[in-house]
């Protein structure tokens, strides 16, 4: 069963087909009106959510499909007890897709392995948000007419930041990209992800100055710091409002310089920037729905094709131990961990390092 569970699901063809298609429904709303009928969509949010699951369900429902949902697990029998792995089979049987926000890390995939529907994962924790990557990815083909050759600054919380995880994967495929990698050292980006852009000889900088890196960038994503990834709220506190770009900020910046944000913001963009033409983060959060159109109609119409071979296994002796991963919380899990690049052992649901002990 296809699903998409990170954008490395989608081949570099892929993502090109989906934003012609996009494109096409943007010309051709009409043409796409009843491309769904009788088609539904399950949208079970286990997180708070605007913008995705109202852009999933409009999406929807611009195709001529309709539209059955969950908001929040107190709306759900998961506060009974029921695990991710039995929800999805029973909404297997009153849906014909998917789209699920979970807390915890791998929850998505998990559901994937035991629905008999596509799932597509509108993320899990902190750790992936590929259908944002496809709002971001069509909002810098559109604004800047390319997705080579561009040096991309990610700012904000890059540690638990599920968005930027996704857009990094997704923008390393593409030649001649660089990255400016811009938080405090406590929200840096995760290890495995930069250990990946080392191997693949993809060029990035790590700082914690957004001012002095602007110059330099064709893309700036913004990102909140999220109050929910946070334990101690203490060290929130102390890290709220490292970043705040606006109109002044932005005088050294290229002209042609886009600002993206997956949103909500808070106060990382100062509202006096909303005029500029830069400014492309409500833009970005409308080709989402476009992008999620495109994708509803692309996994439906290859519902039968067979989930990507994963190179992955299930060993006893090696268990998942965050506190942020489906693993850790469902009960009836087989644990799979698989090696990366540089030989080290990780979950296959988190991507946290495993120790071999």
């Amino acid at each position: 069963m296809r699903s998409l569970i990170n954008i490395t699901d989608l081949s570099v063809e892929e993502l090109y087909a989906l934003m012609d298609k996009a494109l096409d429904i943007i010309a051709h709303r009409e043409k796409y009106s009843e491309s769904c009928k009788g088609k539904k969509i399950a949208t079970l949010f286990f997180e708070p959510s605007t913008r995705t699951r109202l852009s999933f369900e409009a999406a929807m429902l611009e195709l001529g499909g309709s539209v059955i949902s969950v908001s929040g697990a107190g709306g759900s029998s998961v506060t009974k007890g029921e695990t991710l792995a039995d929800t999805a089979k029973v909404v297997s049987c009153y849906a014909d897709i998917i789209a699920v926000r979970h807390p915890l890390a791998g929850s998505a995939r998990n559901m994937s392995k035991a629905a008999s529907i596509p799932v597509i994962n509108a993320g899990d924790g902190g750790h992936f948000h590929p259908t944002q990557t496809l709002a971001d990815l069509l909002t810098i083909y559109r604004e800047k007419g390319r997705l080579s050759g561009l040096t991309i600054g990610i700012c904000g919380d890059l540690l638990y930041g599920r968005t930027v995880h996704s857009l990094i994967d997704a923008m390393s495929r593409y030649e001649g990209v660089s990255f400016v990698l811009i938080a405090p050292n406590e929200l840096k980006v995760p290890s495995h992800i930069t250990e990946k852009l080392t191997t693949l000889g993809i060029p990035f900088e790590e700082t914690t100055e957004l001012e002095d890196a602007l110059p330099r960038l064709d893309v700036l994503y913004m990102t909140r710091i999220q109050r929910e990834r946070f334990e101690n709220p203490q060290t929130y506190e102390r890290l709220a409002g490292c970043y705040i770009l606006d109109a002044r900020k932005m005088r050294s910046a290229k002209k042609d310089c886009i600002v993206l944000h997956p949103l909500p913001r808070v106060d990382e963009i100062s509202t006096d920037f909303d005029a500029d033409p830069r400014a492309s983060y409500f833009r970005q959060a409308e080709n989402g729905k476009f992008m999620r159109e495109a994708l509803i109609l692309k996994l439906l119409a290859e519902k039968d094709l067979p989930a990507a071979e994963e190179n992955v296994y299930s060993d006893p002796r090696f268990k998942c131990s965050s506190k942020k991963c489906v693993c850790t919380h469902e009960r009836g899990i087989v644990h799979e961990v698989y090696y990366d690049s540089k030989g080290t052992l990780r979950c296959a649901y988190c991507d946290e390092e495993i120790s071999e002990d």
